[in-house]
């Protein structure tokens, strides 16, 4: 029994990916090697039990029946049931390597992780598993619980790694999108909180004849584009019309950091998902250190107390999604 324990790492993502307002998404990892996310250990134990340790743990509830992590269990053990399957208690530990309310999907990280985890965990030590549909649909089902509305845009490039287009298909939900791998994505994330639900608050309900259409061209025309491997088209077209104008005056520095960004040669700017993460994507490796430095300078945020929580990454896409690590 001492030996029955699992791990599994699951990374930070860019929701929307500006031009796919909730049907696109993007798995992104630090060049540097740093865990940029939730890791989630499952082992066996006498009792169910949570345990959240990690730099963000403080930002995250202290009853463990109101942490997302400990509702990821609860289904994980009742879909276990509905299928036979015998269900033994675990004692699951969250390691919170992601700010909460970042932009950079820290709910999925948890999400994704933890019922990865138990999946891996019941596969490897009860030889059952459920398949990677299920899981994702459980994973939206947890992260609808959190943002209070269905989008896969965060958890399937997390779960799966690489760019996801979601689909209107409950049986395929997503499709991978190929991408550019001489692309550098640089995240930075200034250090203030921005809640999911907050910002979906300020969106409008309606949108115009001619922004629907603006809409539609622009993601069509990028995922051609990524068809096709035309990395100045696909880029040309990254706007995001539906939230960020909007948005963007919950981000302290954001449009000044954007008109910089643009006129230094960024091939796109935008807004992380909800915010307040920006990111900016350049082929240059130069270019991508110039930026990540600036960044650090001038978007950055500094709380009344003098601290800066906030953080820049140089970052590659992520093609292998939540993965099971050694710990």
């Amino acid at each position: 029994m001492a030996n029955d324990k699992v791990s599994v790492f699951a990374p930070a993502s860019i929701g929307n990916v500006s031009v796919g307002f909730d049907i696109l998404g993007l798995a992104v990892k630090p060049v540097d090697g740093t865990l940029l996310g939730d890791v989630v250990t499952v082992e066996r134990h006498e009792t169910n039990q949570l345990v959240v340790l990690g730099e963000f743990a403080a930002k995250l509830p202290a009853e463990p029946s109101e942490n997302i992590v400990w509702h990821c269990m609860q289904l994980y053990h009742q879909a276990l049931e509905e299928q036979q399957v015998d269900v033994v208690p675990v004692k699951v530990t969250l390691e919170k390597k992601m700010p909460v309310g970042s932009g950079l999907g820290s709910s999925a990280c948890s999400v994704v992780a933890a019922l990865a985890a138990l999946n891996n965990y019941y596969q490897q030590y009860h030889q059952f598993s459920f398949d990677k549909a299920t899981m994702l649909r459980m994973m939206g089902q947890m992260e609808a619980q959190i943002s209070g509305s269905l989008h896969y845009d965060n958890v399937a490039p997390c779960y799966y790694g690489g760019m996801q287009l979601m689909v209107p298909s409950d049986d395929i939900i997503t499709r991978h999108l190929p991408q550019f791998d001489d692309c550098f994505y640089v995240m930075a994330y200034p250090g203030i909180e921005v809640s999911t639900k907050a910002a979906r608050e300020v969106l409008p309900e309606h949108y115009s004849r001619k922004e629907l259409i603006i809409f539609g061209q622009n993601l069509a025309t990028f995922v051609d584009a990524c068809h096709r491997n035309d990395k100045a088209q696909a880029f040309s077209v990254v706007t995001d019309i539906v939230a960020e104008p909007y948005r963007q005056h919950l981000l302290p520095g954001y449009q000044q950091a954007c008109q910089y960004l643009k006129s230094k040669g960024s091939l796109a700017v935008g807004i992380s998902g909800s915010g307040p993460t920006l990111f900016c994507v350049t082929d240059d490796e130069a270019k991508a250190n110039e930026f990540a430095a600036w960044l650090s300078d001038n978007y950055l945020q500094t709380l009344s107390d003098g601290r800066c929580e906030g953080f820049v990454h140089v970052c590659r896409v992520d093609e292998q999604g939540a993965s099971q690590i050694a710990q």
